[in-house]
């Protein structure tokens, strides 16, 4: 089966990534999503790209300093409040799959409370380009849906290098690897990031695609 995914809920142009309101959008129109996911001071994981809130939110504020309350009051400020990722879950009503990035590098605890709110979830992945995140979420659990992200630096070599890891479920590639033949020799299952242009997309629409604003 395919998986075509909206990148941060950006269906469209005019939709604030990673809010409710975007990811509700992306469920009707029978997509599933890719989001980032952090942990506040707190213990609350919430759906959030950057590790500061002051390029969004003019905040200098790091999330992981931050309670969840003090988060919310901020972003309600500026009408884009940052949802729980349990938020996120009971909106998808475990239809639609959840691909889940973790950005920072998560602490044992923070890993318990992301393995706890996602235990009933069905349809998901957790995936992240720190390699360590996913080793101790592959130590925690062995049946994990762990993918790691892999960036344009990377050479082919260094890529079967990681897709050999017993922990990598599944890899997550720039969108330059579209076009290198010698990933048919993987055996692991790929998925492509980010795709925004609309040519690209119809091209490759048979692959799992992590896309934005077509």
């Amino acid at each position: 089966m395919v998986h075509l995914l909206i990148h941060r809920g950006l269906a469209k142009k005019n939709f604030t990534e990673n809010t409710i309101s975007a990811f509700r959008y992306c469920f009707k129109k029978n997509y599933g999503i890719e989001t980032d996911i952090h942990c506040t001071k707190d213990n609350k994981i919430v759906c959030f790209h950057d590790f500061n809130l002051k390029e969004k939110f003019k905040v200098n504020k790091s999330l992981k300093k931050i309670k969840y309350q003090e988060l919310l009051k901020i972003s309600k400020s500026k009408k884009k409040p940052i949802p729980l990722l349990k938020d996120l879950i009971k909106l998808s009503k475990n239809k639609r799959f959840l691909m889940l990035e973790v950005k920072p590098l998560f602490s044992n605890q923070n890993m318990k409370v992301l393995l706890n709110e996602t235990k009933r979830l069905k349809n998901y992945s957790l995936t992240s380009f720190k390699e360590k995140n996913i080793v101790n979420l592959y130590k925690k659990k062995k049946n994990l849906n762990l993918g790691l992200l892999i960036p344009s630096t990377f050479t082919f070599k260094k890529v079967l290098q990681k897709s050999n890891k017993k922990y990598v479920k599944f890899l997550v590639l720039e969108k330059k690897f579209l076009r290198e033949k010698k990933l048919n020799k993987l055996k692991k299952k790929m998925y492509f990031y980010t795709i925004r242009d609309k040519k690209l997309f119809n091209k490759f629409k048979d692959k799992n695609l992590i896309f934005e604003n077509l």
